[in-house]
């Protein structure tokens, strides 16, 4: 058993910036020669989640849609009333989405499905450097 853990730094807009790094994992995979195995990929950072989506523009649209109904921007939020950073609604989204996901993999091949993209989506309320761990354990 072989463990790798790379490190991917992208670039966000922030407010709820949705970015495909499915390539970005799966050219570490193919760099690290394992065949079979789990590939975690994590958000480092508590306003940001890890997840699978078809990226396609009426997603990308109809998600931040959907969580400004659920979880609102300007809302009364107590980490904001504590910290005054205003991104409390961006604590709240990340942790009900969540922070990582884990990948099967085969024969070198990220196990996704033909219409599943590997996304990481930024909520805070600025621009900001993510990093995004991408840890492989395999064979």
């Amino acid at each position: 058993m072989k463990i790798l853990t790379k490190e991917l730094i992208i670039e966000s807009r922030g407010n709820c910036d949705i970015i495909d790094i499915t390539d970005e994992v799966q050219r570490i995979l193919n760099a690290s020669n394992m065949l079979e195995g789990i590939c975690n990929i994590f958000s480092i950072g508590s306003t940001a989640s890890v997840t699978t989506i078809e990226f396609e523009p009426g997603l990308l649209q109809d998600i931040p849609k959907i969580l400004e109904k659920l979880i609102p921007t300007y809302s009364r939020y107590h980490h904001n009333d504590t910290w005054g950073d205003g991104n409390g609604h961006a604590h709240i989204r990340s942790a009900i989405i969540g922070t990582s996901l884990n990948v099967p993999f085969n024969s070198g091949m990220l196990m996704t499905g033909t219409w599943q993209q590997i996304v990481l989506i930024d909520f805070d309320n600025k621009k900001r450097t993510r990093r995004v761990a991408v840890q492989l354990t395999g064979i």
